[in-house]
């Protein structure tokens, strides 16, 4: 799904937690059945990490919680509880952000897919999501 690349911002309910991400205007976003997802109707986009950012000192209200692997960091606000972003187990490089976390104004579209994450290492080699968090080079003009 193609569309400009611009700066969201986002973060908790309370907004102690504030980051900013660099993404496209229209993305997918994973609905994913896990546990821990499933519970919080978390649906969320990847971006490599390189593309997120943690303004001020959000780092102060946040906590995580891990559970199974241990791989995914599911971190949230300690004040308000918000889940507005994590590292997920599928994309370590990346982050996940919760896109219902981000301000208004920004995303244009927003197409949701869902990963079954009760059935994790199945849909993990069929929906190709490990790459979402791969920084994709673009091509030099003149080469095919």
């Amino acid at each position: 799904m193609d569309s400009e690349m611009v700066v969201h911002n986002g973060g908790c309910h309370c907004r102690n937690v504030r980051w900013r991400v660099r993404a496209p205007t229209s993305i997918v976003a994973w609905d994913c059945n896990c546990s821990n997802c499933f519970m919080r109707t978390n649906t969320h986009f990847i971006v490599p990490a390189e593309r997120f950012e943690l303004l001020g000192d959000s780092r102060l209200f946040l906590t995580t919680y891990t559970f199974g692997t241990h791989a995914a960091k599911h971190t949230f606000c300690k004040v308000c509880g918000i889940t507005s972003f994590y590292i997920p187990r599928s994309n370590p490089d990346g982050v996940a952000v919760t896109f219902r976390c981000v301000d208004p104004g920004t995303l244009t579209h927003v197409e949701i897919k869902y990963f079954d994450g009760r059935n994790w290492d199945s849909s993990y080699n069929q929906t190709g999501i490990a790459s979402l968090s791969k920084v994709q080079n673009l091509p030099v003009e003149g080469s095919k």
